[in-house]
């Protein structure tokens, strides 16, 4: 796909876009993406960045990639029930609602300027149906059991933190156990932190086996051996 097929563009929030620029003292600036391919069609969101230290109401390199994928499927997406796990400026949700998905946008109940900035993007893009959820990843609340039947979730850049790991996967575990049939669409952005790791394989030191050391607490589970060093190379 040719680079003209995703185009980005800013516009001062302080001075131009729906006439929105502070939000609780905060500046927003309004992102602007326009999503197209080889055939006639295309689709601008807009969606309010908030310059603001919760790096959750940025837009992040994940969101785009993910958002470039659900236009490319967008037929898939047309009368599905989507849900966004930490949703954040909800540029992946908001192209799905745009390409027909019916869409509930989600970020944590503990970050209600998250929520905020959810409900603004509906608003710049005036999505009057897109339901906005305080889930919070780990636990199992009321509003989390009572989602409706989903056919696709969505997670841009949620393994960003290495302690929330855990408690996004029980929470997409739950979600996946109780529609069999849906599917995780998720992006991750590799980040370099001046570390080497080398794979180390199981068999080389006798631990391919399902019993070790009078044990069998092995069993059959996936066990990977790492070894991880940092990269003196680029401190040279």
């Amino acid at each position: 796909m040719s680079d003209e097929c995703f185009t980005q563009r800013w516009i001062d929030g302080a001075n131009e876009a729906n006439g929105a620029n502070e939000a609780n003292g905060a500046s927003i600036a309004q992102k602007v993406f326009t999503f197209e391919d080889n055939s006639s069609e295309c689709v601008s969101v807009s969606v309010p960045e908030v310059l603001d230290p919760q790096y959750g109401m940025y837009v992040w390199p994940c969101a785009v990639v993910l958002a470039q994928y659900l236009w490319t499927h967008r037929d898939e997406l047309k009368d599905n029930t989507v849900l966004e796990l930490g949703a954040g400026v909800s540029l992946p949700g908001v192209v799905a609602a745009r390409c027909g998905a019916k869409v509930i946008l989600s970020d944590s109940a503990r970050t209600p300027l998250c929520l905020e900035n959810c409900k603004r993007s509906c608003d710049a893009n005036n999505l009057r149906d897109v339901a906005v959820l305080g889930l919070t990843w780990g636990e199992v609340s009321p509003d989390l059991v009572l989602l409706p039947r989903m056919d696709i979730i969505l997670g841009s850049d949620v393994f960003y933190e290495p302690r929330d790991f855990e408690d996004v996967l029980v929470t997409v575990a739950f979600l996946l156990r109780k529609n069999p049939r849906a599917q995780f669409w998720t992006t991750y952005q590799e980040r370099r932190w001046n570390m080497n790791c080398v794979d180390i394989q199981l068999e080389n030191f006798g631990a391919d086996k399902s019993e070790l050391a009078g044990s069998t607490l092995p069993g059959s589970h996936s066990v990977h051996m790492m070894i991880i060093t940092l990269n003196t190379q680029e401190l040279d």
